[in-house]
């Protein structure tokens, strides 16, 4: 229902009175760029790489307040992971086993570790891990959406497909996959990667 016209009035003389209690808000110094770091680190797990990127938002929202370069987001980054506020391969294996209870596979889980910018040598750190826990990843995915050895009955060809599709999207190996959609209810499911024994469906292996 459109304002009437005294309403609009009173709409825009409040609107006139918030925006005139609004201060602006003040360039960043190195104080206040290590006080909004540390504000960040307390509110939010990270990584170096994702708060130098808040850090730079920061400073292209703000601006820097001295004549100095500010200093480099990196940097600051760094010496808070040195400080122990940021610890990017705890960080990388916390959110592995994270997303593996959620069923997600390698794929996945190594796509978000890049989007949280850890680096090579931590990717290579965590991979060994994230290749243990595949198959109770995979089976993780299939009790949830009752595929395979969690199906009530046997499921047929289109079914079968759509499940497969969905194990794939989860980001888990293709064999894998396969060997678990294909599997009838209540089947036991062989690690082959790691020469493994079977893992019943009811317990992790």
């Amino acid at each position: 229902m459109p304002l009437r016209s005294r309403d609009q009035s009173r709409f825009r003389a409040n609107s006139g009175a918030r925006s005139a209690d609004r201060r602006p808000v003040p360039p960043l110094d190195a104080a206040a760029l290590d006080r909004l770091a540390l504000r960040y680190v307390e509110r939010f797990a990270t990584t170096r790489g994702r708060l130098a990127d808040y850090l730079r938002r920061k400073l292209r929202e703000r601006g820097w307040a001295d004549e100095a370069v500010p200093p480099d987001p990196e940097g600051v980054a760094g010496r808070m992971a040195t400080l122990g506020y940021v610890d990017d391969r705890a960080y990388g294996e916390g959110k592995a086993a994270a997303m593996a209870r959620r069923g997600l596979g390698a794929r996945r889980v190594g796509g978000a570790l890049r989007a949280a910018r850890l680096d090579a040598d931590d990717l290579e750190a965590i991979a060994p891990e994230i290749a243990d826990r595949a198959l109770d990843a995979a089976l993780a995915l299939a009790r949830r959406r009752r595929i395979g050895p969690y199906a009530a009955e046997l499921a047929d060809r289109p079914l079968r497909e759509r499940q497969l599709a969905a194990m794939l999207r989860a980001g888990h190996e293709l064999g894998l996959s396969r060997r678990i959609v294909g599997a009838a209810p209540g089947d036991l499911i062989r690690d082959a990667a790691h020469g493994s024994g079977d893992c019943d469906v009811d317990e992790p292996c």
